[in-house]
């Protein structure tokens, strides 16, 4: 095993990938060579989604790199209009045919519809029935709240075995992950640099990348500011999915294995919390798309 293929023990006994590449808003031009060379250059866990619109092109980057597909975590997630029992099976062999897989490792709900919580039962349903026939290595959620995933196990006793969330210095969500470690839960980090401060941070305009904080410990242990954040992950035992296309960040990204940051530094980035959301609060998420969904 080669050091950024270290793994996480999954709540079912399977393995996952503590690091690997997410395609979020990647275009489709560029996410074929991008997952082609994250493969190439030792990443193991690709992360995507039916909304993304780029499995296609996922599926393509696997199929031209050398890698065997068991060497290979993929992932990919359940959106909000293909909830419901029979919607969910089709929508599940839809992204499996788009792939070109005969399995993905973890399948996710992309996030929950509390107000239309009948749809998410029986989309949690779907998972759990296509998880026991051994279509998919793993089930979860992705932007749960405690209270969401309390409700999940209640009406079908299966624990998720990753919540995927937003999660970076700027929006720590200690409380979440300690409710995630009590669970067994694995929290896994979208936008761990923080790169949703593009599209609003709550109104307001932060970029973690520019923090003092950060490029003061970056310089110290000649990284960079990236390379310090999800250094400060992976010490929290958080996995991380950070998205590029750029082949050279790509790169990048994956040297945070051979240093780490000490006591202090963590503790100095701990105090970078301001509780800043950058993407949609999950029980507003509805709203947010502006979904309209029959009941």
């Amino acid at each position: 095993m080669s050091v950024i293929d270290q793994k996480v023990m999954l709540n079912n006994g399977k393995e996952m990938p503590v690091f690997g590449l997410g395609v979020f808003r990647s275009a489709k031009e560029d996410t074929a060579q991008a997952v082609k060379h994250a493969i190439d250059q030792g990443y193991r866990l690709i992360d995507t989604a039916a909304i993304y619109e780029n499995e296609i092109e996922v599926g393509l980057g696997i199929a031209q790199s050398n890698v065997d597909r068991n060497e290979l975590f993929i992932t990919t997630k359940l959106w909000l209009t293909d909830f419901g029992f029979h919607e969910a099976f089709k929508a599940h062999q839809k992204s499996l045919r788009k792939l070109g897989l005969e399995k993905v490792d973890l399948y996710l709900i992309h996030w929950p519809m509390p107000m239309h919580w009948d749809k998410t039962l029986a989309a949690w349903k779907a998972l759990v029935e296509i998880y026991n026939d051994g279509l998919v290595g793993s089930i979860g959620v992705s932007n749960f709240e405690p209270e969401y995933i309390e409700r999940l196990i209640d009406a079908h006793s299966v624990v998720p075995s990753v919540n995927q969330i937003e999660l970076h210095p700027y929006f720590q969500q200690k409380d979440l992950r300690d409710y995630h470690n009590h669970h067994d839960i694995v929290t896994q980090a979208w936008s761990p640099i923080g790169g949703v401060d593009s599209y609003g941070m709550q109104g307001r305009n932060r970029d973690i990348l520019n923090d003092e904080t950060i490029i003061e410990i970056a310089g110290v242990h000649n990284k960079t500011p990236a390379q310090v954040i999800l250094r400060w992950h992976l010490q929290h035992e958080i996995a991380i999915i950070p998205k590029s296309v750029n082949l050279n960040r790509i790169i990048e990204n994956s040297q945070i294995f051979d240093f780490e940051l000490d006591e202090i530094d963590m503790v100095e980035i701990d105090g970078l919390n301001m509780g800043l959301r950058g993407g949609l609060i999950p029980y507003e998420n509805e709203k947010g798309y502006g979904l309209k969904i029959s009941d």
